[in-house]
């Protein structure tokens, strides 16, 4: 019994410890340092954001020196998102609010390439799509001016996503997405002018929804399902060996009380 218990036991620490060790690997370290930037850059403190953005470079350069941890495609995107925060940072004369949306942009930018279940930027699933109705109610209503607000509200958010989704769409989905983020940009006075034009944004918001949908689909890492599944089955087996060892004993102990 006493054996059977350390072994339950040693078996979910080794689980457990190889979790920890997947989350030490080049990018989770990277990610750790570009998240540190973020909350640096959210509290005003910019020269620690700063320096954390430096640190990324440092580490960036180590880590990819031995051998290729990205794509090309992917390393163009950190390196356009790494030099947009890292210039807003610098940028003495720009507000707050926009050394944020860059700094954002980048960090969600390292999270998409390190996370492939449910990625940071399918948080801002409410807010891109509660602009996005409010773009649609507003050209019903012919009310220009909360049109124009909701409009600006939407292309802002979308734009501290539209680098990730470079790196978690294909490019038919990526293509087909900005060419509608395009039209509502290039054609908005038409769109509420015109009432025909209103069936568009029904289109761009299905558009929209589904690759928010599609990559929440997948919200826990299989590796944890599996810990999950394989703990459990020991739990169970263990448990339900103990139980028979105890039905075994007992109806022994009934068998010599009888016989004596």
């Amino acid at each position: 019994m006493k054996k059977i218990l350390i072994l339950l036991f040693s078996l979910v620490f080794l689980t457990s410890t190889h979790i920890r060790a997947a989350e030490t690997s080049p990018l989770d370290r990277l990610d750790k340092i570009a998240d540190e930037a973020l909350q640096m850059t959210k509290i005003g403190r910019f020269e620690a954001a700063k320096k954390f953005l430096e640190q990324f470079q440092d580490q960036f350069i180590e880590e990819t020196s031995y051998g290729s941890i990205l794509t090309m495609d992917e390393l163009k995107i950190v390196m356009m998102s790494y030099n947009d925060a890292i210039r807003a940072i610098n940028k003495v004369s720009l507000e707050p609010r926009e050394k944020m949306d860059k700094v954002t942009t980048f960090r969600l930018v390292i999270d998409a390439i390190n996370s492939h279940y449910q990625p940071m930027w399918t948080e801002l699933q409410e807010p891109i799509m509660g602009a996005f109705s409010q773009i649609k109610e507003a050209a019903k209503e012919k009310d220009r001016m909360a049109y124009e607000a909701a409009l600006t509200m939407f292309l802002e958010k979308y734009s501290l996503i539209q680098p990730s989704l470079k790196v978690d769409l294909s490019l038919e989905k990526l293509e087909k997405l900005d060419s509608d983020i395009s039209f509502i940009d290039k054609f908005r006075n038409r769109i509420i002018e015109d009432d025909t034009q209103l069936v568009q944004l029904d289109i761009i918001e299905s558009d929209l929804q589904y690759i928010f949908d599609k990559l929440s689909e997948d919200e826990t890492d299989p590796s944890l399902w599996w810990v999950i599944i394989t703990t459990g089955s020991i739990i169970v087996m263990t448990l339900s060996y103990v139980g028979w060892r105890k039905y075994r004993g007992e109806k022994h102990t009934k068998q010599k009380e009888h016989y004596d």
